[in-house]
């Protein structure tokens, strides 16, 4: 059924849980109107992110303290990790919080409201993605969460192909199948070949999965996901896409890419954290056993004469998404699905080239800084940007910036532990911890020179990460830390504590 709102003409996050006008504003499930669209027209205010303006995200305004005195508005540049909510995401829940309610379980209005929200939500995804007619959209928790669900609906005898380049979310879910990992290649084409040539070599006859990411989270690589997924289907493999890091900067077509699954997360697409979807094909869902074993996953439950117990589960998305479903981060990520539709990819893709190539050319004016990459400084990729600093232990150089410049970047390994090290000219095949070593930083000159490279030296590496609500005062500020970081070096002293490295007090 559809439930058809009431509307008011303006709505606020506190007067949404607080007023009874704005709670006879309850959202439509077909998008963002009445209410909604009015806390997102104020949200909005005057912006046109079409003329180059970042979209509106919550922390915007935050300010932050310096080691040095003084505060300063925070610099998130850690999108790759988690992006800030879109101000719209946020308030569109908020619009929704009064109206919560348990879905596919009740008659009252309030969970047909919400049960209406959810499956719209799941209809918006689908849209999202371009899916094809008869494809499944799952709700999960994150992308990691998805490619275990679909790794435990896997057929019997399935062979894995993922490269070593993977995110650890792709890298590691495949326990129960016969895995290949194939090591890092330097171009696009090598990419393609060392799939097909791996692929020639297995059974033609059994079920196979390849797995890729869009977008790497570590240099920001573009993936030739096309060229991988027709490869892959003309051995007779399917393939799943990790967008986790494509989907948020990119327009994702399941039908135009020719993926059969694509996985992603709420929280790097501008969205509240704990939620993901899986989507794609239906059939080896279907035959699968339940993800988890319970309510909202079964469609009957008898006891049998014997004393056990018959189960009939959904065949549907449901199938997988057993327990009292996240409706609220369900209808957040459809919020960021249609504003990031509204807003337009092609702005947005032409507005993070601009942020792109002004970090990179920054960097490229330090020597001392070495940018990682894995097919070169020319391949396409999103704004995603790792690289180490000549002298400096990663986990120092980010606390620096943290501390002295309020600008938040990471450092490590970044879940993807074989690549750094490969492109750091490490052993991938070696253990290793993100961090500061146990020796620490070391202390700063009276000079005020950093460290020197020996004693604080590891394999780790600095990313710094950007997206559709970053303004450019944020990498101006950022390429200017980093120049004078390694001129000048640290103003404070730094040392380690539990592996990371903090302002000494």
């Amino acid at each position: 059924m559809s439930v058809r709102p009431h509307t008011v003409e303006t709505a606020t996050p506190a007067a949404a849980s607080a007023t009874p006008a704005a709670a006879s504003a309850a959202p439509s499930p077909d998008g963002p109107t009445g209410a909604v669209a009015a806390v997102v027209r104020t949200a909005a205010g005057d912006q046109d992110p079409c003329c180059g303006a970042p979209l509106p995200v919550l922390g915007r305004d935050v300010t932050v303290p310096l080691v040095t005195a003084g505060e300063v508005t925070y610099a998130a540049l850690d999108y790759a990790a988690s992006a800030p909510a879109l101000q719209r995401v946020w308030d569109d829940v908020a619009a929704y919080a009064p109206y919560y309610g348990s879905v596919h379980r009740g008659a009252g209005y309030l969970s047909q409201l919400s049960t209406d929200l959810f499956e719209n939500s799941r209809a918006t995804v689908h849209e999202f993605l371009d899916c094809r007619d008869g494809d499944q959209v799952v709700f999960t928790r994150s992308t990691t969460d998805s490619l275990n669900l679909l790794a435990g609906a896997l057929p019997a005898g399935c062979e894995v192909f993922v490269f070593e380049t993977e995110h650890h979310a792709a890298l590691l879910p495949w326990a129960s199948a016969r895995v290949t990992y194939l090591n890092a290649p330097r171009t696009p084409g090598e990419a393609v070949r060392t799939l097909e040539s791996a692929l020639a070599r297995r059974d033609p006859y059994g079920p196979a999965l390849v797995c890729v990411t869009g977008a790497s989270n570590v240099t920001g690589e573009l993936w030739p996901v096309r060229e991988l997924a027709a490869a892959a289907h003309a051995h007779g493999a399917r393939i799943v896409l990790d967008a986790a890091q494509l989907a948020p900067h990119h327009r994702v077509s399941v039908r135009d890419l020719d993926v059969d699954w694509v996985a992603f997360s709420g929280h790097k697409l501008y969205a509240p954290f704990g939620s993901g979807v899986l989507a794609g094909r239906a059939d080896w869902l279907q035959e699968a056993e339940p993800y988890l074993a319970g309510g909202g996953a079964s469609r009957k439950v008898s006891r049998r004469t014997d004393g056990g117990v018959d189960v009939e589960w959904h065949t549907t998305a449901a199938r997988h998404e057993a327990g009292s479903p996240n409706v609220i981060g369900a209808y957040a990520i459809a919020s960021a699905c249609r504003a990031l539709t509204e807003a337009g990819f092609d702005a947005l893709v032409e507005r993070e080239r601009h942020l792109i190539a002004k970090v990179r050319a920054g960097l490229a004016e330090v020597p001392e800084v070495r940018v990682l990459s894995l097919f070169g400084d020319d391949s396409p990729r999103v704004g995603v940007i790792s690289f180490v600093v000549e002298g400096w232990n990663s986990s120092h150089f980010a606390a620096a910036l943290s501390a002295e410049y309020g600008i938040g970047v990471r450092d490590g390994l970044f879940c993807a532990h074989p690549l750094v090290r490969t492109l750091l000219g490490g052993d991938p095949r070696e253990a290793g911890e993100c961090g500061a070593p146990e020796d620490g930083p070391g202390e700063r000159s009276e000079a005020g020179v950093h460290p020197a490279e020996g004693r604080g030296r590891s394999l780790n590496a600095i990313r710094v990460s950007f997206g559709a609500g970053t303004p450019d005062e944020h990498v101006e500020r950022f390429v200017g830390a980093v120049t004078e970081l390694v001129r000048h070096g640290a103003k404070w002293n730094y040392r380690t504590e539990d592996g990371r490295c903090v302002p000494a007090v």
